[in-house]
């Protein structure tokens, strides 16, 4: 299954050279122009995750496939993209495609780069691109609302409480609130409704403060963008891409660890932000592991034991009998599955199972 994050912001905010950096290409035309990026760029990238590094040392398998992520470099937005600003309805158009936003925020002063508005203000470009997209969202439930407004003649119950329902969202992003905080509030039945909009309003969000090699722990730029952030319950997180580009050029691990240090950096913003792209997509990962292969696989969070072994093969699923689990800290401590099956820990579910992070499992299935 693809999980995509679209990474959004204004026109030179460092939205190409992140994604560059990110899936260490050049696939990104990364330009001190607004619209260098034109068509979305799109990079499948490694999630990091030192399990299963331990579990290829246990099990020194042939072939090795990592959890993945993919990252939508998408243009940048300006005022009035809602009414085609800027190539703005196509560059909308592919937000509607991704499952969670990243929204890139520029946090540093640099008379050389152009900003579209003219001045720094994170909360205006924020708001510029918030409004956009609320626009967008309007428009996509009035479309809706004419062709529901027409089977309202019937007096058909249901179609009034959604008329209802689409009348009282598009009131509440008239306040320039977002799609995704109206759903608390309302039945399960009715968020159905809404989810079937696609709103651009309606994805999780992560705001990234794009700041210089001068300020990695933050500025009073990116202290602004930190406090939306926490009203909107949003994710954040501070990184120079800049830096982060460069880090992406160096060629092994060691080079890449060496620079950190001296940044005095435990981890590339690059690692925390494909990380918190996967919490934002609300994922886990469970493996399969073995001498021929250690995999890990990707799902979503509350996924049962079948809707699990279905990601691995069709078959799976259709044929599920139950899975066998070992818990990732449990092997990892008595180093072989035989200790663990010996200990008791090697547990056997069936259906009603809810697969957990880190889980390593075996199904049997029957076609």
């Amino acid at each position: 299954m693809s999980f995509r994050c679209g990474i959004v912001g204004l026109p030179n905010v460092g939205k190409s050279t992140l994604f560059n950096a990110i899936t260490s290409s050049q696939n990104a035309e990364a330009a001190n122009y607004p619209f260098c990026t034109i068509d979305p760029n799109v990079g499948t990238v490694i999630v990091p995750d030192i399990r299963i590094d331990k579990l290829v040392e246990l099990y020194i398998p042939k072939k090795i496939v990592p959890a993945t992520i993919e990252f939508v470099d998408i243009a940048g937005l300006v005022k009035g993209a809602s009414k085609g600003e800027g190539l703005g309805n196509q560059f909308l158009s592919h937000i509607r495609e991704v499952e969670a936003i990243i929204h890139i925020v520029r946090c540093f002063d640099d008379d050389n780069i152009i900003h579209v508005e003219g001045k720094i203000d994170p909360k205006n470009d924020i708001e510029i691109i918030e409004t956009e997209l609320i626009i967008k969202d309007m428009d996509t439930i009035d479309k809706r609302l004419e062709r529901t407004g027409k089977a309202m003649k019937t007096g058909d119950k249901k179609v009034k409480a959604e008329v209802d329902l689409l009348n009282s969202l598009k009131d509440h992003l008239a306040g320039s609130r977002l799609a995704k905080y109206f759903t608390n509030d309302i039945s399960e039945e009715e968020k159905i409704i809404i989810r079937d909009l696609h709103l651009l309003t309606d994805k999780p969000i992560l705001y990234v403060a794009n700041v210089d090699d001068k300020n990695l722990n933050g500025n009073e730029y990116s202290d602004i963008v930190k406090s939306i952030a926490e009203k909107e319950n949003a994710q954040f997180l501070i990184l120079s891409v800049q830096i982060e580009s460069e880090i992406a050029q160096l060629e092994s691990k060691e080079e890449k660890k060496d620079f950190l240090r001296e940044m005095g950096l435990e981890n590339s913003g690059l690692d925390r932000l494909i990380s918190k792209g996967y919490e934002l997509l609300n994922l886990i990962t469970f493996f399969t592991a073995g001498e021929k292969e250690v995999h890990a696989w990707t799902i979503s969070k509350g996924h049962k034991a079948p809707q699990a072994a279905g990601e691995i093969h069709t078959d799976f699923e259709k044929g599920f009998i139950r899975a066998e689990i070992m818990k990732y800290g449990d092997l990892i401590e008595l180093r072989s599955e035989h200790a663990v099956k010996e200990k008791g820990l090697l547990k056997i579910e069936g259906k009603d199972y809810v697969i957990e992070d880190g889980d390593i499992v075996h199904f049997r299935f029957n076609v």
